[in-house]
């Protein structure tokens, strides 16, 4: 008698449990959780982790902040990502592109970085709780790529003087490049020497690791196979340790021929909130109102490209091991891990294309993995931090500039020349304001590419052809920004002939029509009425139709087909 009762639960309870598992993923896959998934997530978790370190110190150097706030920003992600999160691949923490972004922002600052995090967070969760997530569609293929493109060679190029071992290097892309090449006499031979032995290994281990999956990894057996993989997805970890191994030994034998990190802060980072004020040097107070004048567009900046960043790489995944994830759901992981991690001197993160391909490739099973991966950096942060101290800063840009170099895709001008050449435009306006200010480059392709776009909607094609009378087709919809264009075209190729023609306006394609087209179209009916010829509209959509109908324009005349409409014309034409 009780199973009927459990089978009528009020569906306001399973309407409850639903909503409380689309904000807490974790409520659907936990109970089902298995102990193979622990194995495969523990495997994946480590993985991940030792890779994380490394790109986390380096990352912070590509922010301009002291290397222990990479790491301070590579915990919170795992934790609040498990729970929030629709992706199992998904990791977040700093990214190259992030670290610059905010470094065009802040210039290094690590109490206004920490600032910027919290507020990231915040727009991000706002988003998503307004469900604006829609906004990342006006941000255009070639736009990312222009942006990607020219961040990857700012990035890579910024680190070349920690290759050479220089100091005092501007940090502007221009006068950076100047510098560089002008102080290259003053290079350290030793950061020389193991910044290019760290590329070396590090290009080796990739070429090695891409050829596992070709023809030429069937020479290896299955266990070399293992291992190879295995050394060359911890590669940047084992790079760094073996170059801090060979620091330590020639500084302890009295010949510190590197340039090392140097000190940093031991120990986990408080948790307190971020400062909401700043003291400049001379002791000058900067209150908060002040500080966002500063950030200025990067606070819009900044968000989005995270979010689109996080958003591409879980589709990307998702789509590959066939699950869907939820954007919405995306957003507000990214904004809370942002607004948490600025409570323990975080900086923003989002998605890492690097870390998760690591994360899939090693078998994770759910966004558990990460908690490992985050466990790691915290162990890194209570114990390895008087180690870092030795770290060669050679080692360091070796790995970012391994990291950076696959954005750079010259294939994808190739495609764009074949495919729309019109979209090297917002591409190449993005790749070069970028080089000057990064948030310029993002802020000036977007408004190329929405000025195409606002071209195209004002500007559509009309097909125009003479069955006895015109008949215009129009290609897209119709919106009050095309009007004038369809009633310039009309005036010139009907009313203003001698005599003036009918016109059959094949309306198919439009699916919404405003206040304005209506206005337009009254005073073109009247226009062809004084003129004893007719605008007849045909295959009108029944939301079209309704609204034109409702609008009770004098002389309208419609039909359901284009051959009905000609045959209406042409009966006209006989009669008269």
């Amino acid at each position: 008698m009780d199973r009927p009762l459990l089978g009528r639960e009020p569906s306001r309870r399973c309407w409850s449990y639903s909503t409380l598992t689309s904000w807490l993923p974790i409520l659907s896959w936990l109970p089902k959780y298995k102990l193979r998934y622990l194995q495969m997530d523990l495997l994946a978790g480590l993985t991940v982790g030792l890779t994380t370190v490394p790109q986390a110190l380096a990352y912070a150097e590509v922010a301009g902040l002291p290397v222990q706030y990479g790491l301070y920003s590579a915990f919170m992600g795992g934790f609040i990502y498990t729970f929030l999160g629709t992706s199992k691949d998904v990791t977040l923490g700093p990214t190259a592109i992030m670290s610059l972004l905010c470094f065009s922002v802040v210039g290094g600052q690590p109490d206004r970085a920490v600032l910027l995090s919290l507020l990231c967070g915040v727009i991000q969760a706002a988003m998503a709780l307004l469900r604006l997530g829609f906004l990342l569609d006006f941000i255009s293929y070639p736009v990312i790529k222009g942006f990607t493109c020219a961040a990857a060679v700012t990035i890579g190029f910024g680190q070349v003087k920690n290759i050479l071992g220089i100091q005092d290097v501007p940090h502007q892309f221009f006068l950076e490049v100047y510098y560089t090449f002008l102080k290259i006499p003053e290079a350290r031979v030793g950061d020389v020497v193991l910044g290019l032995l760290c590329l070396a290994l590090l290009i080796t281990l990739m070429i090695m690791k891409s050829r596992l999956g070709s023809d030429h990894g069937s020479v290896y057996s299955r266990f070399a196979r293992k291992l190879v993989w295995a050394v060359a997805t911890m590669r940047n970890a084992l790079v760094v340790v073996a170059a801090t191994l060979v620091a330590y030994s020639w500084d302890a034998c009295g010949h510190p021929v590197f340039t090392v990190t140097g000190h940093t802060a031991q120990g986990l980072p408080p948790f307190s909130p971020p400062p909401t004020s700043d003291t400049t040097s001379n002791g000058t107070v900067v209150s908060f109102t002040e500080i966002i004048e500063d950030f200025g567009g990067g606070l819009a900046v900044i968000p989005l490209m995270g979010l689109l960043e996080s958003i591409a790489i879980a589709k990307a995944f998702a789509s590959q091991n066939n699950y869907r994830i939820d954007a919405n759901q995306e957003l507000l992981a990214i904004g809370v891990t942002n607004i948490m991690g600025s409570f323990v001197s975080a900086y923003p993160v989002t998605g890492s294309f690097g870390r998760t391909a690591v994360n899939s490739q090693t078998g994770v099973c759910t966004p558990a993995g990460g908690i490992i991966t985050s466990v790691i950096v915290l162990l890194s942060l209570a114990f390895l931090m008087p180690a870092f101290y030795y770290i060669p800063k050679a080692s360091l840009a070796a790995v970012i500039i391994c990291a950076v170099a696959p954005m750079v895709d010259y294939r994808v001008v190739i495609s764009m020349w074949r495919i729309r050449r019109l979209d090297l435009l917002p591409f190449l306006v993005t790749l070069l304001l970028s080089f000057w200010e990064v948030q310029y480059g993002i802020i000036g392709g977007v408004a190329v590419s929405g000025a195409l776009l606002l071209y195209t909607t004002a500007r559509p094609k009309i097909k125009v052809s003479d069955h006895g009378v015109l008949v215009m087709e129009l290609s897209s919809g119709l919106s009050f920004p095309a009007v004038e264009h369809l009633s310039h075209i009309i005036h010139t190729q009907a009313l203003q002939t001698c005599p003036p023609r009918s016109v059959v306006l094949d309306c198919h394609h439009v699916s919404i029509i405003d206040y304005t087209v209506i206005s337009e179209l009254r005073d073109l009916l009247r226009q062809f009425k004084l003129r004893t010829v007719k605008l007849i509209f045909s295959g009108l959509q029944p939301s079209v139709l309704k609204v034109l109908l409702a609008a009770d324009l004098e002389g309208f005349r419609y039909t359901d087909s284009l051959d009905e409409a000609l045959q209406m014309e042409s009966v006209s034409l006989l009669s008269d």
